[in-house]
């Protein structure tokens, strides 16, 4: 038996579950099994050192990502550049970190712009979140990159936003002006927070990584604007198929795994109505 878990608190509502079981079933891999594991920051090092050799590896969410990279025997360069992990994989050389956050961020951009030039962005927020976000961006050849925000903290972004220009502005800023130029507007913040402002912000084909509440108000008044909008289902499952290669050593069935993301959430969705 191969064992793979999410850590994280609260974990009972994660839907990793869904997508890697998912991805089990269709391999034929019956020898496979995905758990939860409620578990805080301070906790996480003893339950990953402590975990048995049938666990292969251990999706991470919050607040657990930062001692993820801390417990690591070794990480890749983009978890060290953006500075937390939500993936630790055991390797024969000890527990390897990643941060897969920036692959769900690059899958949800191609399927919201396909291969389109990225040349401008707007990145709305300046937590954990928005740098797996700028890392993306970086990845598509941004040229510039406008973080709003409510202080400016562009000196704990500079290594993500060398040799791009990076700009930070507050709410209080002419933020149509800033979103009408810009050829994605990419949030990261809770739906309520931006409920103010949603009639500036929504002038740009829009990546909303919230999916609760769907639509937020943002992406509505995108749809209503005539931009198109992707959201945080989107990014899960991107963030979730390099996961399940990691662990697994075999290619993630992709369709498989994001159709039963899709239609669990659905099915929750009118249970909830």
């Amino acid at each position: 038996m191969y064992q793979a878990a999410v850590l994280g608190s609260p974990i009972k509502h994660s839907l990793s579950p869904v997508l890697h079981h998912a991805g089990y079933k269709a391999l034929g891999l019956d020898d496979w099994r995905y758990t939860r594991i409620e578990c805080v920051e301070a906790d996480l090092p003893r339950v990953v050192l402590e975990a048995d050799e049938s666990f292969q590896g251990f999706s991470v969410t919050m607040p657990g990502k930062f001692a993820a990279l801390k417990v690591a025997d070794r990480a890749t360069d983009r978890a060290i550049a953006i500075g937390s992990a939500n993936t630790l994989v055991r390797t024969h050389q000890g527990w390897r970190a990643d941060n897969t956050d920036c692959e769900g961020v690059l899958y949800a951009l191609r399927r919201l712009l396909g291969g389109a030039d990225i040349q401008r962005a707007v990145v709305i927020g300046a937590g954990g979140t928005s740098r797996a976000v700028i890392w993306a961006l970086r990845e598509r050849g941004v040229e510039e990159i406008t973080v709003i925000n409510r202080s400016d903290r562009s000196g704990e972004l500079r290594g993500l936003t060398e040799g791009i220009r990076c700009n930070f502005v507050s709410f209080d800023s002419d933020l149509f002006k800033v979103t009408a130029a810009a050829d994605v507007v990419v949030s990261t913040v809770p739906a309520d927070t931006l409920r103010p402002y949603v009639q500036q912000l929504a002038h740009a084909p829009l990546l909303d990584v919230i999916y609760d509440p769907w639509p937020t108000p943002l992406v509505s008044q995108s749809a209503a604007n005539g931009y198109k909008a992707v959201g945080g289902l989107t990014m899960l499952a991107g963030q979730a198929f390099s996961q399940f290669e990691q662990f697994t050593g075999r290619n993630a069935p992709r369709e498989e795994m994001e159709t039963a993301l899709v239609e669990h959430w659905t099915a929750l969705e009118q249970q909830s109505h």
